[in-house]
């Protein structure tokens, strides 16, 4: 297995699709490395030679926030907003949907599981 940023890039698939496994990294991301270093997107993760993943490290490192850096990044973000105190924040902090989604019947995820009040019934 190929190791890239601190994660395990799977041997078996192609080239783009293993790159979508860094966190960071979507499938336009990785098709934008590929073309730019002139790597074949179908070739298989394993085929690729020690030169061409010393370029992608390379090309991530020089160019790309990844995986710690960038799971740092957005948590200070959110610990920003949340000290200011700004409506965004405030959603963070209630740990509410920060987006104008609404709260009223959906927001599941983000909520956590439905408590039922008891009393309710006549």
């Amino acid at each position: 297995m190929i190791r890239i940023s601190g994660v395990n890039i799977p041997d078996n698939k192609n080239v783009v699709y293993s790159l979508c496994y860094i966190h960071g990294i979507g499938l336009v991301t990785a098709k934008n490395i590929v073309a730019k270093l002139g790597i074949d997107p179908t070739m298989k993760a394993k085929d690729l030679t020690e030169e061409q993943v010393a370029k992608i490290r390379d090309e991530l490192q020089e160019n790309y926030l990844v995986e710690g850096e960038l799971r740092k990044k957005v948590m200070l973000d959110i610990k920003r907003l949340t000290d200011l105190g700004c409506y965004r924040g405030i959603r963070h902090r209630k740990r509410l949907p920060v987006r104008g989604q609404r709260t009223n019947t959906n927001a599941r995820t983000r909520k956590g599981k439905a408590i039922p009040i008891a009393g309710k019934k006549k």
